[in-house]
């Protein structure tokens, strides 16, 4: 997961291993709760579209 402060305030906050999944929230607490449901809409349709696989995780470094 990638964490982004903002200029203005707030946060972004990406999944670099399902391209495309990302949120932003007010405090860092709301930008993770919003890419929770952002990773969850990412898989879901990625699985019924069958037009993307769905990649495994990234080991941690």
């Amino acid at each position: 997961m990638s964490i982004y402060p903002e200029d203005e305030g707030g946060y972004t906050v990406m999944i670099p291993d399902l391209p495309g999944c990302m949120s932003q929230g007010e405090t860092l607490e709301e930008a993770l709760a919003n890419l929770d449901e952002a990773r969850q809409l990412w898989l879901e349709t990625a699985y019924f579209s069958q037009k993307r696989a769905i990649p495994l995780p990234s080991e941690l470094q």
